[in-house]
């Protein structure tokens, strides 16, 4: 059966491409930043927002999850999170006035830039089974129909609970609660579509789902990889640290199909030389790799490695480490004595020669970090892959020490903690006790759903609630044909949400949107904490008047629901919601790590969590030690005449979030439906820069179809080709997901470019 995405609204006509950018940042970073901010904010607003991002006691940037440090400048922003803080601090609304003149069809067709531009959601709205419009419903009315929805089902386990990165600790922990008590475990959220794979094998080698370095472990490197990532328009205050780093003697390799701007060179515009000179050489090497061939090259660095050892015993391996910290050493080497190099060249793309030089650069570093995005963690072999990232810091005791570790490096600027909140399908057994403990019922304790069996359920009907805390489902999950079909099956969807998105658009029978407070707005004399990529605890204090006097923050609508679907069930909801101390209090006895929470968050840059392997050289796995594991090479082959996809961000992109139509470091203005192809591989399947095409992707249960991309001549890996989501999620199968971690393939789908009849020039 074939499938297609629905043609939205594109406005592409004003499309153009130029020339790629060769670094990032500098003057233009902060002007494009500066002219979104006026424009959403206006001038005065804009300075005091964006003088309180990331300060002690400002608020959390809603952009991404990266640490700052102890030090902070007065303008502690990136451009892309300028951009975040000017879409939650727009002075445009959303009013029952634009319902009335909208109908849900008419949205359904509109494009998420579109949706996002019309600005803050103001009052709680009702679309009705037999109705095509929102209109305005009281609080109390919309926590009713939610009760009444959740008591009717056959099961608790027919509702299913998102959960996107934006949610405070606070507002997580005591959603969880609420689910749990509820009596399910349905708990998927976005991390099942980014970091889940990172999680799964951290887990299983090392004994902790996180990362194990701390931003100073950045500034003591001798040698930082940088894989899959695009720290330029993902994460863009790592290459001020990066910038640092290299300022202290580290060298940095960047392995990526595509070569990013950002790790070609960076003009830090808070510095002199940023705006006025040539900025800082960023990557040393560049290692431009096939897609999913991260994990045949470093088998390959380590069976390099191995062979140096063996050319000079106890030189290279640090036996110490091996023998008294890890299991599993001898499997491993016997597996990878075996390597098969034809078989790593084709993976990989890369000849001996960088793969040698790379190990040279090993060898002469004493402490390595390894930092990754989704270019690793969205892959069928991805949990391998990640697991054998591990292997090769493991082999020269790379883990536990300073200036070396694991960095997966999270997105949301809240991921991190809701999973340590207990946001998660799989919550441990410990973690469940303490729940029974704290307050009295027994929680479930059945596997719930994540995201994709999320979607399963709802398209079998065995799902009939669907309440999302915070996120644009509709838009972020795979197989989007599929995924719109099983969300309009659904009796209820709940948004809850500060601006208007597709999944507003595409609901169930009945929907609700629940307005909430953004990051940067006061909640009364309260304040909310969060948990970055590095396991750093701290304080968020929104500043600017809420949007609305219709708002409410997430912990009043899951309070204030749950005492609606309980009663006085024994837990202090209401007490929760006017002190958000006591949520702190609880967190402090349920939640390892938090001793003495309300104290230490008080702190200024408040508190950093434990971490056994970082700070103990301690690794709670099943054998009690780091663990090697063995994972088969298994070459992608793409038939001829097609590609292997990559999906990415645009530059004026975050997740879902469309600031606007650029993509400045890859050339491309106005417009987003674009596929960046090698010239080589052009020339091979005889199509032309700037023809139009149809990106088609094939599986056993037929054909997915995203339509009308003009292909631009780009210096990707050979092979290999990449493309804008959400419009390119239509391409990825339901059923295409990541071994152990059930994470979506969207790093690497089999495409072929169908030529379409009409085609324009560049």
């Amino acid at each position: 059966m074939a499938k297609k995405a629905p043609r939205q609204d594109v406005g592409d006509e004003a499309l153009h491409v130029g020339s790629p950018k060769q670094w990032a940042a500098g003057v233009p970073g902060v002007a494009h930043s500066l002219e979104i901010s006026y424009a959403q904010m206006g001038v005065k607003r804009a300075f005091l927002t964006l003088t309180q991002v990331n300060q002690k006691n400002g608020f959390d940037c809603p952009g991404c999850a990266w640490p700052e440090g102890d030090h902070r400048s007065f303008a502690e922003f990136c451009e892309n999170g300028a951009k975040a803080v000017a879409e939650e601090a727009t002075l445009r609304r959303v009013t029952r006035e634009f319902f009335a003149e909208h109908p849900v069809s008419e949205l359904a067709k509109r494009t998420d830039y579109w949706l996002g531009q019309q600005g803050r959601l103001t009052e709680p709205m009702l679309k009705a089974a037999s109705s095509d419009h929102y209109v305005p419903v009281s609080w109390d009315d919309a926590f009713s129909l939610i009760a009444d929805e959740l008591r009717g089902l056959d099961s608790p386990d027919e509702a299913l609970f998102y959960t996107s990165g934006r949610t405070s600790n606070e507002a997580a922990y005591v959603y969880q609660l609420l689910v749990r008590r509820f009596g399910t475990n349905n708990l998927p959220d976005c991390s099942n579509m980014c970091h889940e794979s990172s999680g799964s094998a951290l887990t299983e080698t090392l004994g902790i789902g996180k990362g194990t370095v701390l931003l100073d472990d950045l500034y003591k490197s001798d040698l930082i990889f940088v894989v899959g990532q695009n720290p330029g328009t993902n994460h863009p205050r790592m290459l001020t640290a990066l910038e640092k780093a290299k300022k202290n003697g580290a060298r940095i390799i960047a392995v990526n199909p595509l070569p990013e701007a950002g790790l070609m060179r960076f003009k830090n515009p808070q510095r002199p030389v940023g705006v006025v000179g040539n900025g800082t050489q960023m990557a040393d090497r560049f290692l431009q790799i096939r897609i999913n061939g991260d994990l045949a090259l470093f088998q390959a660095l380590s069976q390099r490695l191995l062979e140096a050892d063996d050319a000079a015993p106890g030189t290279v391996i640090d036996r110490r480490f091996v023998e008294e910290h890890t299991h599993g050493f001898d499997d491993w080497e016997k597996h990878l004595r075996d390597l098969d190099w034809a078989d790593v060249e084709e993976a990989t793309g890369l000849s001996r020669a960088e793969i040698d030089d790379t190990v040279k650069e090993v060898l002469g570093a004493k402490s390595v970090i390894v930092c990754w995005a989704m270019g690793l963690t969205q892959h069928k072999n991805s949990v391998p892959t990640i697991r054998e990232v591990v292997n090769f810091l493991l082999l020269r005791g790379n883990v536990g020490r300073p200036g070396a570790g694991v960095c997966p490096v999270r997105g949301h600027s809240n991921v991190q903690g809701d999973r340590t909140m207990g946001i998660y399908e799989k919550p441990p057994a410990a973690f469940l006790d303490a729940l029974r403990a704290e307050f009295g019922f027994e929680p479930p304790r059945e596997h719930g759903h994540d995201v994709v069996d999320s979607i399963r359920a709802l398209r079998d009907g065995e799902a009939k609630v669907f309440f999302a805390m915070g996120g644009n489902f509709v838009s972020a999950t795979p197989d989007t044909e599929v995924t719109e079909a099983a969300l309009r099956k659904a009796r209820l969807t709940v948004q809850v949400s500060t601006k208007l998105n597709r999944s507003h658009a595409v609901c169930g029978e009945q929907a609700l949107i629940l307005p909430t407070l953004g990051r940067t707005e006061r909640d009364g004399d309260r304040f909310v904490t969060v948990e970055d990529s590095m396991g750093m605890v701290h304080a968020s204090r929104g500043r600017l008047r809420p949007a609305s006097p219709d708002l409410l923050p997430e912990v009043a609508i899951v309070c204030r629901l749950a005492r609606k679907l309980f009663g006085q069930d024994g837990i202090p909801w209401e007490r929760f919601e006017a002190d958000y101390d006591a949520i702190r209090d609880s967190i402090e006895r349920v939640v390892p790590g938090f001793d003495d929470f309300n104290a230490r968050v008080r702190e200024p840059g408040g508190f950093v969590l434990p971490n056994a392997p970082r700070d103990e050289r301690r690794f709670a796995t099943v054998t009690g030690k780091a663990n090697f594991t063995v994972n088969e090479l298994r070459v992608l082959r793409v038939p001829e005449g097609r590609l292997l996809l990559q999906t990415l961000r645009s530059h004026d992109q975050y997740n879902t979030t469309i600031y606007g139509l650029d993509d400045r470091y890859r050339g491309v203005h106005q417009g987003r439906r674009v596929v960046f192809v090698n010239p080589d591989d052009l020339a091979r399947l005889g199509i032309a820069d700037g023809e139009m095409v149809d990106l088609v992707s094939e599986w056993p249960d037929g054909e997915r179809t995203a339509e009308g991309f003009r292909v631009i001549a780009y210096a990707t890996a050979r092979g290999c080709c990449a493309a804008y989501y959400p419009e390119t999620n239509v391409l990825v199968p339901l059923d295409s997901v990541a071994e152990t971690s059930n994470t979506p393939t969207s790093k690497s789908i089999v495409v072929r470019l169908a030529r379409r009849v009409m085609s324009v020039s560049g």
